[in-house]
C-alpha cells in the first residue's frame, strides 16, 4: 500500500495497550496514523507517565503455557505481529510460568517504536469529541475522561455506558460438586431449567457469614469510593447490615425446593450458565471486594463449590465500558456512528493481554473498511475470534468485561472435543483452534 497522505487517515484516542497496538499495526501496513493522547499534560487517577502502553496494576501478561488460553491468545497475536508483545519478550523478568515485565523498560519500548515510526504522529492532548467522517478508533481504557466518556454516552445512549463494573466470579464447570446441588429455575418458572442451585444448611449459612465479615478486602483507590450502588452492592456490605440479609439477596431460597430432601434450603447460591455448551457458570448476585484469595478460601465454605476452580473472581471498581454488544457493529464500529471504532477495555475485555488483543481486531477491521473490504474475523474456534464473540455477540443483558479463558469456548464449535475429560478435550480445541487459525490467516492475505 502507499504510504502517501492522500490515503485517509486514521486518528487514535489512546495510547495505552490496545491503541498503541493497533497504531503499530496499521502503521506496519503503510496507513498513516494519528494518535491523540491527553497524558502527561492531564494524568488519569492511576497512571504516573505520559509512556505508551504504561502498566498501572500488574505487571504480568498471564501465563506462558499455550495450552491455556492466554498461552493460545499470545500465539495468534504474536504471528499478526504484535509489539506488545515484542515489548514484553524484549523487557521480561522471571515471573514462573508467567509471562512478567519490567513496567518501565516495556513501556520505554513501546513508545520508542512508536514514536520512531515514520507513520505514526502524536498529539498531547485531550479528546472530548470526534471528527465527522474521520476514521477513529476510541482506545481509552476503564479511565476514560470525563468529557470523551460523556461524549459516548451522547451517541450509544447513557443506559449503555458503564462507569463502575461490578462483577461475579465465573467457576468451571467441571470443579462443581454436582452431588451437592440440583438443577432449577425459581418458582419453576422458564421452558427449561437453567439454575445450578446450591443449598447451604442453617449452620454452613452462619458459619459462612461469620467469616465473611472478618475476610480481608481489596481497599478503594480514591476514584473508586462512590462505587456502591443499591443493585451492585458486594456480598460483605449486605452481610455487614446483618446476619440474615443475605438469605433475603443473593442468597434467598424462596419458590427453590431441594428434591433431594422436598424442602426449601435454609439459604442458596444459584450459579447461571455462562455459555451454550455450559462449560461455565456466574455466581449469581456475588460482586465482591474481598481479596482472591479470600474468595476462594470462603467459597469452599458452601459444598458444591468446595473444590471449585474459577475462571474469573469477582470485583468492583472503576470501570468505563460499553455495552459491546448493543452499541457495536460486528466490524467494532460503533452502529450510530460507522466511522467510529472501539477498542480494549472501554469494550468490555478485561486485561493487558486482552486489550492488546482487542487492538489488533480493531486495526485488522479498519484496514478492511480503507481497502473496502468486508471485516472477517477469526473463526469464533479461536482465541482472537472468541474474544471478537464475546464483545459483538454476548447476551446484553448479562454483558460484564471477561479476560481470556475457555469459558469464552463453546464446546459445540469443536466436535472433536465433545465428550472427551476437561484436559484431553482443551487439548483437541487447540488443535483445532490452530489449524482454523492458519485457514483464517490464508484466507484474509
Amino acid at each position: 500500500m502507499s504510504t502517501s497522505r492522500q490515503k485517509p487517515v486514521v486518528t487514535i484516542i489512546g495510547a495505552g495497550l490496545s491503541g498503541s497496538e493497533a497504531a503499530h499495526f496499521l502503521a506496519e501496513k503503510g496507513v498513516p496514523v494519528r494518535i491523540i493522547e491527553m497524558r502527561p499534560e492531564k494524568l488519569t487517577p492511576a497512571h504516573k507517565t505520559g509512556g505508551c502502553a504504561e502498566l498501572v496494576c500488574s505487571n504480568s501478561f498471564k501465563s506462558l503455557d499455550e495450552t491455556s488460553a492466554p498461552g493460545w491468545l499470545k500465539r495468534e497475536m504474536t504471528s499478526l505481529g504484535s509489539l506488545i508483545l515484542d515489548s514484553a519478550r524484549a523487557n521480561q523478568v522471571p515471573a514462573g510460568q508467567a509471562l512478567g515485565v519490567d513496567r518501565d523498560r516495556f513501556s520505554e519500548y513501546v513508545s520508542q517504536r512508536l514514536k520512531a515510526h515514520p507513520l505514526i504522529e502524536f498529539e498531547n492532548r485531550e479528546a472530548t469529541d470526534i471528527v465527522p467522517g474521520e476514521l477513529t478508533l476510541i482506545a481509552t481504557g476503564p479511565l476514560t475522561s470525563d468529557p470523551l466518556a460523556d461524549f459516548i454516552a451522547s451517541i450509544t445512549g447513557e443506559k449503555d455506558l458503564y462507569f463502575y463494573d461490578a462483577i461475579a466470579p465465573i467457576v468451571d464447570a467441571d470443579s462443581i460438586d454436582r452431588d451437592n446441588v440440583f438443577l432449577a429455575n425459581r418458582y419453576g418458572k422458564g421452558d427449561e431449567e437453567a439454575y445450578l442451585n446450591c443449598p447451604m444448611t442453617r449452620e454452613e449459612y452462619y458459619a459462612f457469614i461469620d467469616e465473611l465479615m472478618k475476610a480481608e478486602t481489596v481497599p478503594p483507590k480514591n476514584f473508586e469510593k462512590e462505587i456502591f450502588f443499591q443493585g451492585c452492592q458486594p456480598i460483605e456490605a449486605i452481610a455487614a447490615t446483618g446476619k440474615e440479609t443475605l438469605r433475603f439477596g443473593p442468597l434467598k431460597p424462596v419458590g427453590l425446593d431441594d428434591p433431594k430432601t422436598g424442602r426449601r434450603p435454609y439459604a442458596v447460591l444459584q450459579l447461571r450458565p455462562e455459555n451454550k455448551s455450559l462449560t461455565a457458570y456466574n455466581l449469581v448476585g456475588f460482586q465482591t471486594k474481598l481479596k482472591w484469595g479470600e474468595q476462594s478460601r470462603l467459597f469452599k465454605m458452601i459444598p458444591a463449590l468446595r473444590n471449585a476452580e474459577y475462571f474469573r473472581m469477582g470485583s468492583i471498581h472503576r470501570n468505563t465500558y460499553v455495552c459491546s454488544p448493543r452499541v457495536l457493529a460486528r466490524d467494532l464500529s460503533l452502529k450510530a456512528r460507522p466511522e467510529v471504532f472501539m477498542s480494549g477495555q472501554v469494550t468490555g475485555v478485561e486485561g493487558y493481554l486482552e486489550s492488546s488483543a482487542c487492538g489488533i481486531l480493531a486495526a485488522l477491521s479498519i484496514l478492511d473498511r480503507i481497502q473496502g473490504r468486508e471485516f472477517q474475523p477469526p473463526p469464533k474456534t479461536t482465541a482472537l475470534g472468541a474474544l471478537h464473540h464475546f464483545i459483538t455477540e454476548s447476551n446484553p443483558k448479562h454483558f460484564s468485561p471477561m479476560n481470556a479463558c475457555f469459558a469464552l469456548f463453546e464446546k459445540d464449535w469443536f466436535p472433536t472435543a465433545i465428550g472427551l475429560k476437561k484436559d484431553e478435550s482443551r487439548k483437541k480445541m487447540v488443535e483445532q483452534s490452530t489449524q482454523d487459525f492458519s485457514a483464517w490467516r490464508e484466507s484474509v492475505k
